[in-house]
């Protein structure tokens, strides 16, 4: 049996790759460090976001961890452009996945980049698995698992957030282990 912890990092000060957590969110990292001290990890894979990293930094010194980055897990781009109704094409975007902004991604795309990770996860070393990513692709991600999963879930995700995938013979059972 594989378990994979699908988390979204802590409170940051903003969408930029480069932005940090906030002070809340650095009490976050070391509230979720803490919560992972029950549960064993083998790896943690990680955004490259400094927001993604920061909010597992902490779980990978106490584990002795070395967190592998993959592209892959960075945040899903609705649009290249300021939109003022984002959150309404973000709501149409959960429910036509091949819907494709300019200069953004699809649903669909972002949530089959999302499963790469977690399928090769599931084919590699270890059994226990952290995943640390963003909020809009963590919930394609689960969609791609459960197509239950959509955006009145994200809406509901916190900051940190963590749902625990146990993959058993091919099923998979996804249960939601935190949202403080």
């Amino acid at each position: 049996m594989k378990h994979i912890y699908l988390m979204r990092h802590c409170q940051a000060e903003g969408q930029e790759a480069e932005c940090r957590l906030t002070d809340k969110g650095m009490k976050q990292s070391a509230e979720l460090a803490c919560f992972f001290r029950e549960f064993p990890l083998d790896r943690i894979i990680s955004s490259p976001y400094k927001r993604a990293l920061d909010s597992c930094r902490q779980i990978a010194e106490d584990k002795r961890l070395i967190i592998e980055e993959d592209i892959r897990l960075c945040e899903r781009v609705l649009s290249g452009e300021d939109l003022p109704n984002w959150l309404q094409l973000l709501e149409e975007s959960f429910l036509n996945l091949d819907k494709k902004l300019e200069g953004g991604e699809s649903g669909a795309e972002a949530g089959a980049r999302g499963l790469e990770v977690i399928e090769e996860a599931l084919s590699g070393p270890g059994t226990h698995i952290g995943i640390m990513t963003h909020g809009n692709l963590l919930t394609l991600m689960l969609q791609q698992l459960d197509s239950n999963y959509g955006f009145l879930e994200w809406k509901r995700m916190t900051n940190p957030d963590v749902y625990h995938l146990k993959i058993d013979n091919g099923v998979c059972h996804i249960e939601r282990i935190w949202n403080r």
